[in-house]
């Protein structure tokens, strides 16, 4: 059996609880251990979801650079997610503002066009304010908790707020060389257990968006770190890299 225990606080004499995480008898629960803050973490309460901060054990305050988490208190971590493609800021995002997202991010035509259209055709409808759908295939913003699926992490909560433990054990459980990251291989074990019974769509949208994070961080090792992950569930690493990639063209044309 794998123990683990509550760090004992300074003072407090009571004894510490115990708890088993893993048994030899189910060898899954010691192959794919859960995210277990040692003592002096910096992240406190990891069960407890976040609703406007998208934290771990490394960023314990979410994204500080350039004041991110303190401009966007006013939006949930799922929110955060996808401001980046809402080009106006009006809380709605069109086809063409996806499109124009993509093609900022260094994507090509090709590419920029059928992420436009699987994004789209998958996140439109549920977001949509009425029983009809969206003729012109918007995203609503305010309803994009709306979009959420199974199968997938569960990062974020039914209301759109970022679960630390949850995030955390995705790397406690699949980083299985213990690298501060996910390799293709560690998202392909990921992807085959946590797939629910019949969930066809969580399945595809959850091997559809791990493609994506992949394709958006681009790792030149192949191993998509732990913090860039996290960057893309507060939507903080879009902004970033396309910066980065202005930056690069506007060198490039002098």
């Amino acid at each position: 059996m794998t123990h683990a225990s509550d760090p004992i606080v300074d003072g407090d004499l009571r004894p510490r609880n115990t708890y088993v995480t893993a048994i030899q008898q189910q060898p899954i629960t010691v192959e794919h251990k859960p995210y277990i803050p040692k003592h002096g973490a910096q992240l406190t309460d990891a069960g407890t979801a976040r609703a406007t901060v998208a934290v771990s054990n490394d960023s314990p305050n979410g994204t500080t650079e350039d004041g991110y988490a303190a401009k966007h208190q006013h939006q949930t971590v799922i929110q955060q997610h996808v401001i980046y493609w809402d080009r106006d800021q009006d809380s709605i995002i069109w086809p063409q503002d996806t499109y124009i997202g993509c093609r900022d991010y260094g994507w090509g035509i090709i590419l920029s066009l059928i992420a436009t259209m699987f994004i789209h055709f998958g996140l439109s409808y549920p977001t949509a304010p009425g029983i009809l759908p969206d003729l012109f295939f918007r995203i609503y913003v305010d309803r994009i908790y709306k979009a959420k699926h199974g199968s997938d992490s569960m990062t974020y909560d039914n209301q759109g707020r970022f679960r630390p433990q949850q995030f955390e054990d995705i790397f406690g459980k699949y980083d299985r060389s213990h690298k501060g990251g996910l390799d293709l291989g560690d998202v392909w074990i990921f992807w085959k257990e946590q797939r629910m019974v019949f969930d066809f769509f969580g399945w595809t949208a959850c091997a559809l968006e791990w493609i994506a994070t992949y394709l958006l961080i681009w790792p030149s090792d192949g191993i998509m770190r732990r913090e860039d992950v996290r960057g893309i569930y507060d939507g903080s690493i879009f902004f970033k890299r396309a910066e980065e990639i202005k930056r690069k063209r506007i060198l490039d044309a002098h």
